[in-house]
């Protein structure tokens, strides 16, 4: 697995904001190489997990979905539509810059239909593609309207309620 070192981080921001993970043996093959969601679960295979930055990236599908839907998703949730996709996108940046872990351990070369390195300079030109959604969700805010305000990447809350 590449980037090992950054997995327990990963992990345990997962459990702290309420994701289950369950760590299975995966014998179908995945869209994503050892994970899947499962009745609002993430499902991990560590010993076919290649990249760790996927699984904050699951999470985020998890973490967006509407609550009482969170049950229903199974597989790579990537059915939530365009829209979702681009909110798990930005989610997941934030994510990233909160634990403190290159962007390049999330948007990897290897992912992301080619567009890793083009996300990244989108975002750290602070280009924040979906940050509407985040708003609307009440995840984040993009301007500060007083001074104790959070403001985007930072985030108010990761789940959606």
């Amino acid at each position: 697995m590449e980037n090992s070192e950054y997995l327990e981080r990963i992990l345990s921001f997962i459990k702290e904001i309420g994701i289950k993970i369950r760590e299975t043996t995966l014998d179908q093959e995945t869209f994503l190489p050892g994970m899947m969601i499962k009745a609002g679960e993430l499902w991990v295979d560590y010993d076919k997990l290649k990249y760790p930055g996927d699984l904050l990236h699951e999470a985020g599908h998890i973490a967006l979905e509407e609550p009482e839907k969170r049950m229903n998703l199974i597989g790579d949730a990537g059915g939530g539509g365009e829209s979702l996709e681009i909110g798990v996108l930005l989610w997941t940046y934030a994510v990233a810059k909160h634990l403190e872990i290159k962007p390049e351990i999330v948007f990897h070369e290897n992912g992301y239909k080619g567009q890793a390195a083009w996300l990244i300079e989108n975002f750290q030109q602070g280009s924040y593609i979906g940050l509407p959604l985040l708003q609307w969700m009440g995840l984040c805010k993009n301007t500060s309207d007083d001074q104790n305000q959070v403001v985007f990447p930072e985030m108010i809350k990761w789940l959606r309620d």
